[in-house]
């Protein structure tokens, strides 16, 4: 099962690349930082297919840091929510992919975001409703770690501790980096695990580049039976792609012709890395 999943992983990866070098400029760093636990979501943990979307009573997943969207566009394309050369139209005149999440544009997307600390609040609104149905399923978002700046989104972790929504699972993408640099410079986070745990979660920090690090930390929030379950996701911006993790402007990036070729020289290898591992599952 994990060598579907870093199949999956190195296709979201992949597609995202492609789409984003395609358009030319976008959101590089904070959509590869993502990559790992999408691949978990949609590879693993969540029962929401093409056929049951439109079904209330199934798993949710919004995406609060709405920049990261080509990471999910490309999750989505490949899990047949809509065709693969569809990528190639992000953020143009008429697409069906805004540069930020449009759940009236986009098929699979659960919730309109980019405005940062909406996403968060909706997921914990949706939760409850689930709760208050007597649903078994869980909801999921993704949060930046520049987007705990906002304080709508402590709001939202303050009413999801004291109504317990325990099959509320909140990630952080704790990238260290935000829009105007590192986040130590702009706010001091601290201890983000330590911060939501005082909340009322049950909370924990992982390796955001350890696929089954996530799934693990994921089965021990389930585990137990009453509280929200944070999930600090300790990534690089630009992950998986040895350049962009170390450009220091990486949150959005107007490649330069000299990167553009150094992209797509990462695009090649990562498209020989999949090509092989299909040959070796037989695909």
């Amino acid at each position: 099962m994990m060598n579907d999943l870093e199949l999956f992983r190195d296709e979201i990866r992949l597609w995202t690349l492609k789409q984003l070098n395609h358009l030319g400029f976008g959101h590089y760093g904070g959509s590869l930082s993502i990559v790992e636990t999408l691949a978990v979501l949609y590879g693993k943990e969540m029962n929401v297919t093409t056929e049951n979307f439109k079904e209330i009573d199934r798993d949710h997943f919004i995406l609060s840091k709405g920049h990261a969207g080509p990471a999910l566009y490309a999750t989505l394309a490949l899990k047949g929510f809509f065709p693969m050369d569809t990528l190639f139209t992000l953020n143009q005149n008429g697409t069906t992919l805004p540069s930020h999440p449009d759940r009236n544009l986009t098929p699979g997307v659960e919730m309109t975001t980019g405005s940062l600390g909406q996403g968060i609040s909706v997921a914990v609104g949706l939760a409850t409703s689930l709760k208050l149905s007597g649903s078994t399923h869980y909801t999921y978002t993704i949060v930046g770690d520049g987007e705990l700046n906002e304080g709508q989104c402590w709001e939202a972790a303050q009413f999801a501790a004291h109504h317990r929504l325990n099959r509320l699972v909140v990630f952080v993408d704790e990238n260290k980096k935000q829009l105007d640099g590192w986040t130590k410079d702009i706010i001091e986070p601290f201890d983000l695990a330590e911060k939501f745990r005082s909340f009322g979660f049950w909370s924990t920090k992982v390796d955001g580049a350890n696929m089954e690090a996530i799934h693990q930390a994921i089965t021990e929030g389930k585990e137990q039976t009453e509280k929200p379950i944070c999930i600090v996701l300790d990534t690089t911006k630009g992950q998986g792609i040895p350049y962009l993790e170390e450009k220091e402007a990486n949150h959005h990036i107007r490649p330069s012709e000299e990167e553009v070729d150094i992209i797509r020289q990462a695009i090649e290898q990562l498209e020989k890395k999949v090509s092989g591992s299909k040959k070796e599952a037989g695909r």
